[in-house]
């Protein structure tokens, strides 16, 4: 889901294709790979290594990417960190839900989080902890799977058809000979929100965390969020997950929504 299928057939003549590459630089950096080479950036994100390298050159320029001269490599610079933080300071369901997360997390002994979709994948915009229990090695920032996971399958549920088989037909290519087990789990996550509002990983993102998320369309028109909560699975029985997170989450979300839609 990169530069070629935003722009399939080539004939979108608003498509600005460079400006398109050049944000495709930008997300190859990750939390865990904060330092590229043109090859590296080349290989993850499927451009030529000489555009790869104009590229890079102009947003060095631009003050978005720091050459290490010595280590031949980039990294993101504080200027291309402000996009992100700009994007999270007015996003307002953050600031509605937070209180209602912090609640929750502190009930459970566990960890909420608020995430939207990017692609394949989610991230968390908003993370609260509990001063108690066993906590996940997440937080703000952190990007997980839509697939596998209990807050992207909530998310997936909540999708328009036409949306939903949109974006499965790409999760389908990216799981390859796994898909039958992940599209099972995510047709039954369908059901689950359809009949009780959440629905449940056990073990199939991380083997020893077990979650419940919950959808939330925003009524102010800011798009469609997901939360979660999640602990280890010592801690989240199927049971309590069912009868007592489960249907937490569902009315922490209703008042999210509720707050959302009232101021």
């Amino acid at each position: 889901m990169g530069v070629r299928e935003a722009d399939a057939d080539g004939k979108d003549r608003k498509f600005v294709t460079a400006l398109a590459r050049g944000l495709e630089v930008l997300r190859a950096f990750t939390p865990s790979e904060g330092q590229l080479g043109n090859g590296e950036i080349a290989e993850r994100t499927g451009l030529a290594k000489p555009t790869v390298s104009r590229l890079t050159y102009t947003l060095t320029k631009l003050g978005y990417l720091a050459h290490l001269e010595r280590l031949g490599k980039y990294q993101l610079t504080p200027a291309a960190l402000a996009l992100g933080y700009s994007a999270l300071a007015n996003m307002r369901i953050r600031q509605v839900a937070r209180v209602h997360m912090q609640e929750l997390a502190d009930y459970a002994g566990a960890s909420v989080a608020l995430g939207t979709r990017d692609r394949l994948g989610l991230i968390y915009v908003e993370h609260c902890r509990s001063k108690y229990g066993v906590m996940l090695r997440l937080a703000l920032g952190s990007r997980i799977p839509v697939a596998t996971t209990a807050m992207g399958r909530a998310m997936i549920a909540a999708m328009s058809e036409p949306e939903r088989d949109w974006l499965l037909g790409y999760v389908k290519r990216a799981e390859g000979k796994n898909w039958p087990q992940v599209k099972a789990g995510i047709e039954r996550a369908v059901k689950e929100v359809a009949a009780r509002g959440f629905t449940l990983s056990l073990g199939e993102w991380e083997r020893d965390i077990n979650a419940v998320g919950a959808a939330c369309l925003a009524p102010d028109g800011s798009g469609l969020f997901a939360f979660n909560c999640g602990a280890p699975a010592f801690q989240f029985t199927r049971e309590r997950l069912e009868s007592d997170i489960g249907p937490r989450l569902v009315n922490m979300v209703r008042n999210v929504e509720v707050d959302l839609g009232g101021r």
